[in-house]
């Protein structure tokens, strides 16, 4: 176990070597292991996050940094920090941890990472575990978005559909990968009306979730980016006026023969004659006939 490696990649030398090996040590391994580390190790962190949210973002307020750091500190993300240390490779397990594969489990990795935090600060003081700290964060927050406030993968996608009213994704494990103690999940995340199928893998359930998630959000984002609406074609002026309901006639539409197709006759109606009434004379000559 080469423990230089370790403390270049930390940018941190042990004065007190004793420190490190105790940092490293599960408690399966021995009696003098890394648990009260990993608890002064944690309080520094939150401590050093905090001022850093603090001095980084001047207009996020409480809740927001509160959140924010919450995200920072998780066991996923000392995870992480972890994994691009390499730090299984430097872990004191007991023989029952090795076997069930405890050097990859994420819990005992963020643990580990904690307490190494914590033995820098009993070796050489707050100052030299804030500089660590800084190191491995700030390179994180040039990326992060204080708008999505540290939420989840899976949060996020959810907020984005519901504000496109789309609805939301379904999340099927599709496969499991590896022996029974070291399982990876493979998760398939869909989004119907966008024609979205991604697969996202993880050490549980969850976090394949969060990772087939946070690619259908990026699917997502793209399908839906605005692209400059083709210009209408316009309207002729007559087509606008007949559906407006005005008759005209369409300057494309060809003309009638109006020579071929002579006009009707026009015959004048008979004017209404009224019955005129019989002379008196008609009428006596009539009787004298009878």
């Amino acid at each position: 176990m080469n423990l230089q490696l370790l403390q270049t990649r930390l940018s941190y030398t042990f004065q007190d070597a004793g420190l490190l090996q105790q940092a490293l040590t599960h408690r399966s391994h021995s009696s003098l292991h890394n648990e009260r580390l990993e608890f002064l190790g944690d309080s520094i962190l939150n401590c050093v996050v905090a001022s850093v949210l603090y001095e980084r973002f001047n207009t996020l307020d409480e809740g927001d940094l509160s959140r924010l750091r919450a995200n920072l500190v998780k066991q996923q993300s000392l995870y992480e920090i972890a994994q691009k240390l390499e730090l299984s490779q430097f872990l004191r397990l007991g023989e029952g941890e090795l076997k069930s594969g405890g050097f990859r489990r994420p819990s005992i990795l963020a643990d580990t990472l904690e307490a190494l935090l914590g033995a820098i600060f009993l070796d050489s003081g707050f100052n030299a575990a804030r500089d660590v700290i800084r190191a491995f964060y700030i390179p994180i927050l040039e990326t992060v978005d204080p708008r999505t406030l540290g939420k989840d993968a899976k949060t996020l996608l959810q907020e984005f559909l519901q504000s496109k009213k789309i609805s939301l994704p379904t999340y099927n494990v599709v496969a499991t990968h590896g022996a029974a103690h070291s399982q990876e999940f493979e998760v398939e995340c869909l989004v119907p009306k966008l024609g979205i199928q991604v697969y996202g893998r993880g050490g549980s359930r969850r976090a394949g979730e969060q990772a087939a998630a946070r690619l259908a959000l990026e699917a997502a984002e793209k399908a839906l980016v605005k692209t400059p609406s083709a210009t209408r074609k316009a309207r002729p002026r007559a087509a606008q006026l007949k559906l407006a309901g005005i008759a005209t006639i369409q300057p494309d539409a060809p003309l009638a023969d109006t020579a071929a197709a002579p006009a009707p006759e026009t015959v004048a109606p008979e004017p209404e004659t009224k019955p005129v009434a019989e002379s008196k004379a008609q009428k006596q000559a009539g009787s004298k006939s009878a």
